[in-house]
Formats: structure tokens, C-alpha cells, sequence
């Protein structure tokens, strides 16, 4: 046995050792059920356990199997979803499910290289699902096990680097665990989260700090390496409720825009902040006429409103319109009263505000 293969041994026994005593217990852990598996791994892509964990037990409860999804609304999907953001993963959910069942009668394929032809499903969600389902001896990376790789064995390459990520899958592989991969795939996610974290990790307590490189070359906040700069746009958007008695103008989001499936406000999009409706470009006749029929009252708050490529700076009007006022809405805009409004798939922004204004 070479040198490399005791110093993998002595890797997997510790991390075994370690999450056997300091694992959470979460739901998707305590099943081999795909679907399950699926599930968690969709809801928490760029999503914190603690705010996944209800979104995960609501979708179980209402979908307890791929076939209650597959046969779901998206619109009914979408409002389920809604306030998790990135709602691109749960339309790609839903699409996944149909494609489940159409496909593949129901079963998940039970290899990650198949896994990768469904929807939705990158390297790590694939060799995930297949790893803790199916028990494929395949490495899961995740944002955790890069930066656990990385201080550990002192890797110094770009993380996204074409370069990086084949250095990282090659050490990745060699350390996954022949016997049991699903546990040595937990354990370093886990560690990652828990111990390993982005920010001032406690080394000091660490299992691996007789042999860290970036513990013994004071390299944390060096490691991993990633050098890509992620571009914010900064937009300003400004809404009008548009209110005739107990009902609101909603549209469909339609297009490749943020929001996509979901309901909210006639929207005119400015490029500064726009201190009055007098400011903004207003091109839509239907709309310039309820203009002169209703009654403008402003929202003074002024949102701002964080994602991940954008940051949005929002301002709201109320634009009321007596009852007896006989009106064209603008192409696209229906009424809904208080009851629709309330089950229709919004932007977690628009509910908000609604709430604040006391509408819902």
C-alpha cells in the first residue's frame, strides 16, 4: 500500500468519526427515496438550510411522490416555491418530475451519468442523488467540499478555472470512499457547513489541523481561489397598483426576465431612481388613460431588493380608479380580487408590500 492511499484511509476514518458525532439530522439524510433526495437538493441550491427546511416539508407534504408533482399546476408549484427566489429551479423542478414519470416511468436513473440528462441537474446534483440513493461511488462537489479540499491539501488553482476543477475532481476521486460513498459525500458537505466554514473557522478544534495546509500557512481567507468577479446590475423599477373596489391589475411575467410565472404590477423601468410618475417615459395609451381616470397616491418607501446578479431599487404608486369607471386595462393586465390575488405565485417583494399596504 502506497504512502497516498494510507493518507486517503486516515482521511475518510477521521471525517467518518467526525460526522458519525457531529452530523444534523435532516430528513433527506434518514431516506434512500430519489425523489426525496431530489427534492432537498433543488430547494437548497443557494439556499440556507434552516429557510429550506419548511419549503422541503411543504413540497413532501403536498407532493409526497414524483407523480403528485408531475401532475401539479406549475402556477400551484410557483406559489409553493414562492420566497425562495431563483425560481428558474422550480420550474425546472416541475419539468424534471413530468420528464420523470413521461420518461422514465416514475424511476429516477440510478447513475449520476444518466441523472445528468434530466433538467435541471448539474455534476453535483446528479453525483449527489446518485451517491445517497443508488450508493454510486462518485465524488458530490459542492461549494463546502471545494473549500475543504482546498485548505486541506493546500489546493492553489482557480476553482472555476477549466484547470481548477479537473485538479479538484482528480483529488475528489481519490479520496471518495469505495465502501460507502453516500456517508464520505455527507461528511464533507457537512464538514464544510459546519466546521470548515467560509469565515473564521475554529482550526484550533479542527480534526484535520495537524495536517491543514491553510491552517499551517495561515492561507483560510486565501482558500479556495476564485477568481471570477460576479457582475451586478443595478435596475430601477417602478410599479403601479392599479385598484378599481376590492380588485388589483395583475400581469403574467412573461420573457427571460427575473420572475418569470409569477404575477405582479404594471411596471416601468427607469434607468435612475425616479423621484415622480412625471419623470418616467410613459408609451402605453391604456395606461395614460387611467392615468388621467384615477388617483395617484404614492408608497413612500423605497425598496431595495438583492439578487444574486441584481440589485433592484423599487418604488410603488397606487393608481385608484372609482368604481363606476368604465376602463380599458393595458394588453396583458386582468383583474383579481383579494381572494385570487392571495393564492397567485407572486414575487416574495410584491407579497410583502401588499401585506405592509394591508391588502393581504
Amino acid at each position: 500500500m502506497i504512502p497516498d492511499d494510507l493518507e486517503v484511509l486516515d482521511f475518510n476514518r477521521r471525517l467518518k468519526s467526525w460526522y458519525l458525532k457531529n452530523h444534523r439530522s435532516l430528513p433527506w439524510r434518514e431516506t434512500k427515496d430519489p425523489y426525496k433526495i431530489w427534492l432537498s437538493e433543488v430547494i437548497l441550491q443557494q439556499t440556507r438550510v434552516a429557510q429550506g427546511m419548511p419549503y422541503y416539508e411543504r413540497f413532501v407534504e403536498q407532493y409526497p411522490t414524483v407523480f403528485d408533482l408531475a401532475a401539479a399546476d406549475e402556477r400551484d408549484v410557483l406559489r409553493l416555491w414562492q420566497g425562495l427566489g431563483y425560481y428558474s429551479r422550480a420550474r425546472n423542478m416541475h419539468f424534471t418530475a413530468r420528464q420523470v414519470v413521461g420518461e422514465y416511468e416514475g424511476k429516477f436513473p440510478e447513475t449520476s451519468e444518466k441523472l445528468l440528462k434530466l433538467k435541471g441537474l448539474g455534476q453535483y446534483t446528479a453525483a449527489a442523488i446518485a451517491s445517497f440513493a443508488f450508493d454510486e461511488v462518485v465524488s458530490a462537489i459542492d461549494g463546502n467540499v471545494y473549500r475543504v479540499m482546498a485548505r486541506i491539501f493546500g489546493i492553489q488553482s482557480d476553482m472555476l478555472s477549466n484547470e481548477g476543477k479537473k485538479e479538484f475532481a482528480a483529488r475528489a476521486r481519490r479520496l471518495v470512499s469505495r465502501e460507502d460513498p453516500a456517508t464520505y459525500n455527507q461528511a464533507m458537505i457537512e464538514f464544510g457547513a459546519l466546521q470548515c466554514v467560509p469565515a473564521s473557522p475554529n482550526c484550533a478544534v479542527c480534526i484535520f489541523s495537524d495536517r491543514c495546509f491553510a491552517y499551517a500557512h495561515q492561507m483560510q481567507g486565501q482558500l479556495p481561489v476564485k477568481i471570477k468577479k460576479l457582475t451586478v446590475k443595478h435596475r430601477f423599477l417602478n410599479y403601479f397598483i392599479i385598484k378599481q373596489g376590492d380588485r388589483l391589475g395583475m400581469y403574467e411575467r412573461r420573457g427571460r426576465d427575473i420572475w418569470k410565472g409569477l404575477y405582479d404590477f404594471h411596471l416601468i423601468e427607469s434607468k435612475t431612481a425616479a423621484a415622480t410618475p412625471d419623470s418616467l417615459t410613459i408609451s402605453d395609451p391604456a395606461f395614460q388613460n387611467l392615468l388621467k381616470k384615477g388617483r395617484l397616491t404614492e408608497i413612500p418607501k423605497v425598496y431595495s431588493h438583492i439578487l444574486t446578479h441584481q440589485r433592484l431599487q423599487v418604488r410603488f404608486w397606487w393608481l385608484e380608479i372609482p368604481e363606476n369607471e368604465r376602463i380599458d386595462l393595458p394588453q396583458g393586465m386582468a383583474f383579481y380580487n383579494h381572494e385570487e390575488i392571495e393564492v397567485l405565485p407572486k414575487p416574495i417583494l410584491i407579497d410583502t408590500v401588499l401585506r405592509e399596504e394591508s391588502y393581504l
